[in-house]
């Protein structure tokens, strides 16, 4: 069926509504990447076998990721009309007692992580699906969802339908509102009223350097031409982030509706999504999806009986980090070396096959629908200063709580890190959080209170980036930090010109130099001059962004690069070849643990002896350490 009128869409949306929403108890797992790697198959398997045996008359579906990943399996519980259960940690064993628990019509208490009283939908058709009276007296401690600091702060709206619907049916993205902003662009306003709009709405671009996103689109809507292309920039391969995985693997129709809405406000009637191919699930997903939007027509030839035609297709990336860069990955999808240009001619000029090309990243096409679904005063009235809006980050690290987090720009690192987060793991000293990826800046704790937005993260020497966000704590080397960053940034390096190519590797030597005790007098001042240099040099983003880290953690932590220098010492006890791991011999009672585990046999001693740590054989691994019960192992 081809949806021409707003009336279709309407009675799908009922359609889907029903299946989103219906009379019966419905069972949902979150079966995004995250919650399949920590066993969420088993658990689907599990009750669909459950419920099979017990006759159970439940609906029963899979959905993406709430955003907290890190306590899944997660098992939702929808009472019609009354209450929405979220269980954490699920596994086979507690999912067979919930499926009986469901049998005998009895709330199942164990594992819950929150309950979902009422929803509040971000797009146009907001529905209140869940409201008390609850189904049976739940108990007073178990806290609502946006009671958990892990939720309090955010306001979803890339996340907006993720842990919501099952993103492999459309009828469900078209139940929250899905396709609605569509509509009414293309059969209600002009190309540029599309673009004042999203000029208005002040939306960054949430990829890296934060160019507006309607100015952007406004130069290729005046680029001349007849052909044009829109492109979605998928290739997350920053270390620890997976912001656009958890979208398009949740909700990927938020990314097509919001390229569909762009390609009729630049003109242009094809699109490519370029996704890295280690994102297996996110490639299915987007695969049904646009067969799905096709289907009912809105992909394909004459959207909604207009004379708009769109129509997208997949690239897979083979994880070339350098693609990101927007040069690269045009050459990429041409069949070309994935290296960076030049530039001018921008890709708004010259781009795809010499067309004029807009390029924004996933997080940026899926805020565009609410923004024309609920106006650009709306999206403006969140976040602050020049940064308006939300975004999404993978918060990662040290802390207690990770996974996906959409916060309004302008919330602060300690809110981020202490709130949202919960604090360090271990109860630990916070010591830094780097943002903006493997080229982002390490801020350190007095710094806590700045603000999240693209200019205060600059003023520190970071970048907003894509939006990972990885914490440290006391325990963390900074001059191991740079030179993990930059081993990476180096082997990502296209080579293409001399600056990345050679400035990174020798930047990386010194590191290495210095974290093995080879350090000498003047490196840290020939670190910060190489450093400039390559970043005022280099060809694209990769290279002026790359000593960033060494940067950062030089002007912070300066004392740190010293103490290997000069003392000879790793202050955190990270820096192999300069600990030495010993016995303390008041506190070593012989229980031969350390000795027993050692994988060298560099641990000497009989059984109630104290023991000795054989040097010329310790290979400093810290096995004896993590072993000794006593606290019998000293690191100096």
């Amino acid at each position: 069926m081809k949806i021409t009128s707003l009336d279709q869409l309407q009675k799908i949306k009922e359609q889907g509504f029903r299946r989103t929403y219906p009379d019966k108890i419905k069972v949902m797992v979150g079966m995004a990447t995250c919650g399949i790697s920590a066993g969420a198959d088993k658990v689907y398997q599990t009750l669909a076998d459950k419920m099979a045996e017990l006759g159970l008359d439940i609906v029963l579906e899979k959905t993406g990721c709430i955003g907290f990943c890190q306590r899944e399996p997660l098992v939702d519980v929808v009472y019609p009309g009354k209450v929405r259960l979220s269980y954490q940690g699920m596994n086979p064993e507690k999912t067979a007692a919930l499926a009986e628990a469901l049998k005998e019509g009895r709330i199942f208490l164990d594992n819950i992580l929150c309950r979902i009283d009422e929803e509040e939908l971000l797009m146009e058709g907001t529905v209140r699906p869940y409201a008390n009276p609850h189904p049976v007296e739940l108990p007073a401690e178990i806290p609502t969802y946006d009671d958990l600091s892990f939720f309090k702060k955010q306001v979803k709206i890339s996340l907006r339908n993720c842990g919501f619907i099952n993103p492999e049916r459309i009828e469900e993205y078209i139940a929250r509102g899905g396709y609605g902003a569509l509509y009414q662009a293309v059969t209600q306003m002009t190309p540029e009223e599309v673009i004042a709009q999203v000029k208005d709405s002040g939306l960054r671009g949430r990829g890296g350097a934060g160019f507006p996103t309607g100015l952007k689109w406004e130069f290729c809507r005046n680029a001349p031409g007849d052909i044009k292309y829109v492109i979605c920039n998928a290739d997350e391969g920053d270390p620890g982030a997976f912001m656009d995985r958890g979208i398009l693997e949740g909700d990927p129709h938020a990314v097509l509706e919001g390229m569909a809405i762009g390609a009729y406000a630049m003109g242009a009637s094809a699109g490519y999504i370029y996704c890295r191919a280690e994102y297996p699930l996110a490639i299915e997903h987007l695969k049904t999806a646009i067969s799905q939007a096709e289907a009912y027509g809105l992909l394909g030839e004459g959207i909604f009986g207009t004379d708009f035609s769109f129509k997208i297709k997949i690239r897979e990336g083979a994880g070339a980090f350098v693609c990101g860069e927007e040069t690269a990955l045009i050459a990429s999808i041409e069949g070309r070396v994935g290296e960076p240009r030049p530039r001018p001619p921008f890709p708004a000029q010259s781009g795809l096959w010499g067309k004029p090309t807009t390029i924004n990243n996933v997080k940026t096409w899926s805020h565009i629908a609410p923004i024309i679904a609920r106006g650009a005063e709306w999206y403006a009235s969140l976040g602050s200063g020049q940064s308006k809006g939300t975004t999404v980050f993978s918060l990662v690290g040290k802390v207690n709580n990770s996974g996906l987090v959409e916060v309004p720009l302008g919330i602060t690192l300690r809110e981020m890190i202490f709130d949202l987060g919960g604090g360090i793991a271990g109860d630990r000293a916070f010591k830094a959080v780097q943002t903006g990826g493997p080229s982002g800046g390490c801020i350190p704790a007095e710094f806590l209170d700045t603000p999240v937005d693209y200019d205060s993260l600059a003023a520190l020497g970071s970048i907003m980036g894509s939006g990972g966000m990885i914490v440290m704590d006391e325990r963390d080397c900074m001059v191991n930090v740079a030179k993990y960053f930059l081993d990476f940034t180096r082997d990502e390096s296209c080579g293409k010109c001399t600056p990345c190519r050679e400035g990174t590797l020798r930047l990386m030597e010194i590191l290495e130099a210095i974290t093995e005790g080879r350090g000498q007098q003047g490196d840290i001042e020939k670190l910060e001059k190489m450093s400039e240099l390559i970043k005022k040099t280099s060809l694209c983003g990769l290279g002026a962004t790359a000593p960033n880290p060494v940067l950062t953690t030089i002007k912070y932590f300066r004392d740190e690069y010293e103490a290997h220098i000069q003392a000879q010492k790793c202050p955190a006890k990270v820096c192999k070849p300069l600990i030495t791991f010993t016995v303390i011999d008041d506190k070593c009672n012989g229980c031969q643990l350390c000795r027993l585990k050692c994988p060298v046999e560099a641990i000497d001693g009989a059984k109630k002896v104290v023991h000795k740590v054989i040097q010329e054989k310790c290979i400093k691994c810290g096995t004896c350490f993590d072993a000794c019960k006593f606290a019998a192992i000293g690191v100096e």
